[in-house]
């Protein structure tokens, strides 16, 4: 690292509102003193956002050319060294930057980061890390989309990653981790389920809580939850839909009500402002991609500049807490892991 300023690679192309929102999220980052920002992408229409935005000192790295949000995987990795994504990465393979941050694709950002950065020793497979708002602080789920299909042993790692982030990030003291499952009870769930609960049970180091339904996501019965990147995936997006449609009808029920109750909402909004703020994915910002040589975070698609500046300053923390080392020594090869049984 730097000194003390963590180095943070930003893929300025990519996302629904690259560049504009991205640069002006950066230029936020830098200005609340994060870190020292590496915007890479076209240099050609940086510069001018940059300097509109009053972050003309902001370090820019050239690249040509930007991945596609629907380019597939296997065509993002051939054209990488040319792209803002592949080269942002890339600055954090060369030690260059501490962490790389983009709202673009994500199958591509998944497929760059395990070639070149390479998965840490013991992991098989890295999983994205979403955290969601909970009654009593925060639950790491994972994995919420980068593996679709996956074997019961990762689902294990993806237990003492999550737990490693937690500690770092969250200042949560001992983790408790739980699987997703159909029902509470033991055996419950598809095989897959009952497999990957049976090996957490039986984990060294692993506070294991069993089975958790997905309703229970928000009480904190656990800090960690771990699924497959299929079900993670489908619960982060109906979680995004609930949220969005919870907002509108509450904004339509003030709309349409009473003198009265517009009056109320004037003496509560306040309280609604915290709330709003304390669900909105904006101020969460991105999702950490665990378990690579190398700090990632994944940030929405449609991220705007709150919500890049929150990604960025994810990626700080964990540069900071050190995650990537964390979690080496908290995951280990199968052949030297002992046992709760041993």
């Amino acid at each position: 690292m730097n000194g003390s300023r963590p180095r943070i690679a930003i893929d300025a192309m990519g996302g629904d509102h690259a560049p504009d929102e991205i640069v002006a999220g950066a230029v936020l980052a830098d200005r609340e003193g994060l870190g020292h920002m590496i915007l890479v992408g076209d240099e050609a229409r940086i510069r001018p956002l940059l300097e509109k935005a009053g972050g003309a000192k902001i370090e820019v790295v050239h690249a040509p050319s930007a991945i596609a949000m629907d380019a597939t995987p296997a065509l993002a990795l051939r054209n990488s060294d040319v792209t803002s994504l592949g080269v942002a990465v890339n600055l954090v393979r060369d030690g260059k930057a501490d962490a790389v941050v983009s709202a673009g694709n994500s199958g591509a950002f998944l497929a760059i980061a395990l070639v070149r950065l390479r998965t840490i020793k013991g992991v098989a497979r890295p999983a994205i890390a979403v955290v969601y708002p909970a009654r009593k602080g925060s639950v790491v789920v994972l994995d919420s989309g980068a593996n679709v299909d996956c074997r019961a042993e990762w689902l294990v790692q993806f237990g003492m990653m999550g737990s490693a982030y937690a500690r770092a990030v969250l200042g949560v003291e001992r983790p408790k981790i739980g699987i997703i499952s159909n029902g509470e009870e033991k055996g419950k769930g598809n095989a897959l389920t009952v497999e990957a609960a049976e090996l957490l049970e039986k984990s060294f180091g692993v506070d294991f809580v069993g089975n958790v339904e997905s309703k229970d996501l928000f009480s904190n019965v656990a800090d960690v939850l771990v699924t497959d990147g299929f079900v993670g995936n489908v619960m982060l997006k109906l979680s995004e839909g609930a949220a969005a449609l919870i907002g509108d009808i509450v904004l339509d029920a003030i709309k349409s009500g009473s003198i009265a109750a517009k009056i109320g909402a004037l003496l509560v909004k306040p309280t609604l402002v915290r709330v709003r703020d304390r669900l909105s994915y904006d101020n969460v910002g991105g999702a950490p991609l665990l378990g690579l040589r190398g700090n990632c975070i994944v940030a929405h698609g449609r991220a705007n500049s709150t919500a890049v500046r929150s990604a960025i300053r994810a990626a700080v923390a964990e540069v900071n807490e050190d995650v990537v080392g964390r979690i080496g020594e908290l995951v280990v090869p199968s052949d030297m892991r002992e046992s709760k049984e041993a």
